[in-house]
């Protein structure tokens, strides 16, 4: 499951809007809104899904360790120069 911290980050990474991200992933931009935010509020695992696969299917790469999670873009053009954004 993705965090708000990582969904925002790659929507920065991408340059996308809310409301480009929620027309993408097919969910609504009230949903959208629910996962991003700071308090935490509950979102349906599968609108969670639908936003992680139309980040990934962008190029996005979501990252946790033991020291964290984060966020990579991986450029089409050029997989061997991936930008990362925590």
């Amino acid at each position: 499951m993705i965090t708000a911290r990582q969904a925002r980050a790659a929507r920065a990474l991408l340059g996308w809007t809310q409301e480009m991200l929620a027309e993408k992933a097919l969910v609504s931009l009230t949903a959208l809104k629910r996962l991003e935010s700071v308090n935490g509020l509950k979102v349906h695992e599968s609108t969670c899904d639908q936003i992680r696969r139309a980040l990934e299917a962008a190029g996005i790469v979501f990252l946790s360790s033991d020291r964290g999670e984060g966020v990579m873009i991986v450029d089409a053009a050029n997989p061997n120069k991936p930008k990362a954004l925590a």
